[in-house]
């Protein structure tokens, strides 16, 4: 009474990285194109500041909190404000590069997907960089905001008629916010920690929020705009199969023609 064991095959189909080489480049020429583009957009001052006082007058319209009212709890300590803007000199890139690099390593189908994502959002923010040049809130006099890159530091901006390395009126929308926003969400759904604990991610969006307000380079509405336009990507861009689990599924290996399930062929002869 011989019974023997035919173990059944089992093949990883783990999703390959792209090409190192291929995805800096891309990367690099997305970001370079970006810039690019935020450069066609400067010289449009008079339009910046128009479209800032309809934007600010929308806010009062809908209710929406002003921006002074969260500025003013920054401006409590000179720690408190000079820690946010730091925050918002520091943190936006290194952020999301490492959040990538992170994805590219360990959930390479999650990387793919959360770099066309951010692509999307990227490409979407620069249409409208173009067409509505925004001056954020800081440079509304009648705000009554006061601009605490410059007075408290660390700025990452020049004063807007010399500054030939970023464009100044691009306030809308706030890459800062959507950004990390979808950093938030592209690690909830790759990793595979508690549900509980996942939700943590969302703190860095949140402080973003209250940093880019809060620091007056940004309104509610340019946030606003942005996770718009994330759920709008989000839609069309449909994460990888199984990432709730954070974990690529090997496809089933297809059964023979005639063959018995996997169940039945564990032990043969045994019931001999």
């Amino acid at each position: 009474m011989n019974a023997r064991t035919e173990p059944a095959a089992a093949e990883s189909h783990a999703t390959p990285r792209p090409p190192i080489v291929r995805e800096l480049l891309l990367v690099a020429g997305l970001f370079l194109v970006y810039k690019a583009g935020r450069g066609l957009a400067t010289g449009h001052t008079g339009e910046a500041y128009r479209n800032a006082h309809d934007v600010w007058d929308a806010e009062r319209w809908l209710h929406l909190p002003g921006e002074g009212s969260l500025q003013s709890l920054l401006l409590h300590g000179d720690a408190l404000v000079h820690g946010a803007n730091t925050y918002y000199a520091l943190v936006h890139f290194p952020a999301t590069a490492a959040f990538l690099v992170w994805l590219y390593l360990r959930r390479p189908a999650h990387y793919v997907w959360a770099r066309r994502v951010l692509a999307a959002v990227t490409a979407a923010a620069l249409v409208l960089h173009l067409t509505f040049p925004l001056a954020p809130p800081r440079m509304l006099a009648g705000a009554g905001l006061v601009d605490t890159a410059r007075v408290y530091g660390p700025s990452v901006y020049g004063p807007p008629q010399s500054d030939h390395l970023s464009n100044q009126f691009a306030a809308m929308p706030s890459l800062h916010f959507g950004w990390a926003l979808m950093v938030a969400i592209g690690l909830v759904v790759a990793t595979r920690s508690r549900w509980r604990w996942r939700w943590l991610w969302l703190l860095h969006p949140l402080l973003t929020l209250t940093v880019i307000v809060g620091t007056a380079n940004h309104y509610w509405l340019d946030a606003l705009v942005a996770g718009a336009l994330l759920g709008l990507a989000l839609t069309v861009i449909r994460p990888p199969h199984h990432a709730a689990a954070g974990v690529d599924v090997p496809p089933r290996t297809p059964e023979p023609a005639g063959a018995q399930p996997a169940e039945g062929r564990t032990l043969v002869g045994a019931g001999r």
